[in-house]
């Protein structure tokens, strides 16, 4: 009830800019309430992978039923050649869903990107840097770093730690988190809860402020909860993680549905 239960979605808001969208979980449903009326909406996610829980909100988000609406979607190349584009197209369709995702009247635009470094046209804002690399975890799957007039967030959102339960990272997820100012990661297990999934694709709490005072972010926000955590067990997670952040000059914070960070 405080933290949320919606699948992830995190929006971007730059100045005079369209939105960004880091995946499109059950989230864009209320972030679609959100977007004000008048032109059409446009605007850019950043997929980070195919999981279902990271792209289920796409044929909910009602700013899509209008003509004239765009999003141009970034989403991981995928290691057996397979197209995006095909992928959704076989999954927003019957049986699995009552429309064809080309019926709707907004357009999607998907880009496959991997290791990759490239620019979002921010209109007034002027260019917007992205940086894109692989991160573990089940599937190619890719952590984002977003910049802007010297502001950046970096999104982690599934990161698989060393199964051992050591901590070390892929020299790629650590350039996305280097000096970053916002560093959104994975934190779904506990300790005890990854000693029985150490290869389901996801980190500790204790990595996760590993990972952001190892590359020095200045704020980590917790991230990926695991559904069995309520409220009081989050509590007592961020209470924790807090205090080690702090002892290593990270500001460390959990995600919450509906918060707001500046940078």
């Amino acid at each position: 009830m405080g933290y949320g239960g919606n699948t992830s979605c995190v929006s971007l808001d730059i100045p005079g800019a369209d939105p960004i969208v880091f995946d499109l979980g059950t989230g864009l449903r209320y972030f679609g309430r959100a977007v004000r009326g008048g032109r059409p909406f446009r605007g850019t996610s950043l997929v980070s992978h195919l999981h279902w829980d990271h792209i289920q909100g796409l044929p909910f988000f009602t700013p899509l039923l209008s003509d004239g609406a765009h999003i141009t979607m970034y989403a991981p190349r995928q290691a057996d050649g397979t197209s995006v584009a095909d992928i959704f197209a076989d999954m927003i369709r019957p049986p699995l869903f009552p429309v064809d995702l080309m019926t709707l009247p907004g357009t999607v635009e998907f880009r496959e990107v991997c290791n990759d470094e490239f620019e979002i046209d921010g209109g007034p804002a002027g260019p917007i840097s992205v940086m894109s690399r692989t991160i573990p975890h089940i599937g190619r799957t890719l952590g984002y770093r977003v910049e802007w007039n010297g502001g950046s967030v970096a999104y982690l959102s599934d990161h698989q730690m060393p199964s051992d339960g050591s901590f070390a990272a892929e020299d790629g997820a650590l350039e996305l988190c280097r000096d970053v100012d916002l560093l959104i990661h994975d934190a779904q297990y506990t300790n005890d809860e990854f000693a029985v999934k150490r290869d389901w694709g996801h980190c500790t709490v204790d990595y996760a402020v590993w990972i952001a005072a190892e590359a020095e972010a200045r704020q980590l926000a917790l991230f990926h909860h695991d559904p069995t955590h309520d409220d009081d067990v989050l509590d007592g997670l961020v209470r924790g993680a807090a205090e080690v952040g702090a002892e290593q000059g990270v500001r460390v914070f959990g995600a919450r549905e509906g918060s707001c960070v500046i940078v």
